[in-house]
């Protein structure tokens, strides 16, 4: 029997590419769930247009997002059995969830990070501090997990029922960090594949700007370093 595969897509002002990551998501999708993060543009529009089920969160931040896609499963489909995480902004490739499923398809696995490696990122795809950060924080997680990751990559997939044993909160910049330290925290099994990466329509709200990029920093520092003397 095919697994039940739900998607939750953030989404602030990304009319000009949500079409394009909706279009190219694989027909074995059960639904496609695009929150929009208090867009003002026609992101909403756009999403719906192509097929996609349309929440809006007004409280901006990445978290909160995520957690509205997950309490929309939780209220229609509680019989999911993966949820695939996907940015809106088309730097991943979307048909690339048949291999991001896979592991946990074929191996049990409980949860897969699309690990944006460097030879198959496109130039430019990554600014320096993304891959700076991203060195950081996974360093960090060796450090004191031990654990195997190189990336806090978006594009992800999980079990769901393991998605709800994490309890997740963080409500902003902190949502990749803390699951991927929660998994740890918790034996999860999980496994990185490598999934190509191109520069993102549109500019970044996170690496884009100073702000962002800082408070992102703080976020996911705060989040390791927590768990770290727990």
């Amino acid at each position: 029997m095919a697994p039940k595969i739900r998607v939750i897509i953030p989404a602030y002002n990304e009319q000009e590419s949500i079409g394009k990551v909706i279009a190219e998501i694989p027909e074995i999708v059960s639904e496609i769930i695009v929150v929009s993060n208090n867009s003002s543009d026609d992101t909403e529009l756009v999403a719906k247009s192509a097929g996609a089920t349309v929440l809006r969160e007004n409280q901006k931040g990445y978290g909160y997002a995520c957690l509205l896609g997950m309490d929309h499963i939780a209220k229609t489909a509680p019989d999911t059995d993966i949820v695939v995480f996907l940015d809106g902004d088309y730097s991943d490739y979307p048909e690339e969830l048949l291999i991001l499923i896979r592991p946990i398809v074929e191996n049990e696995m409980d949860m897969v990070i699309g690990a944006r490696v460097a030879n198959l990122r496109l130039s430019n795809s990554m600014t320096p501090q993304q891959v700076f950060g991203n060195w950081l924080a996974t360093f960090l997680m060796k450090l004191f997990f031990d654990a195997k990751f190189t990336d806090l990559g978006p594009f992800r997939a999980i079990k769901y029922q393991k998605l709800l044993e994490l309890k997740m909160e963080d409500k902003t910049y902190g949502w990749t960090v803390e699951m991927q330290l929660k998994a740890l925290k918790q034996n999860f099994s999980y496994v990185e594949v490598p999934v190509r990466y191109r520069q993102r329509i549109g500019v970044s709200k996170v690496s884009g700007t100073i702000k962002g990029t800082v408070m992102a920093g703080f976020k996911i520092l705060g989040w390791i370093f927590k768990y770290s003397f727990k």
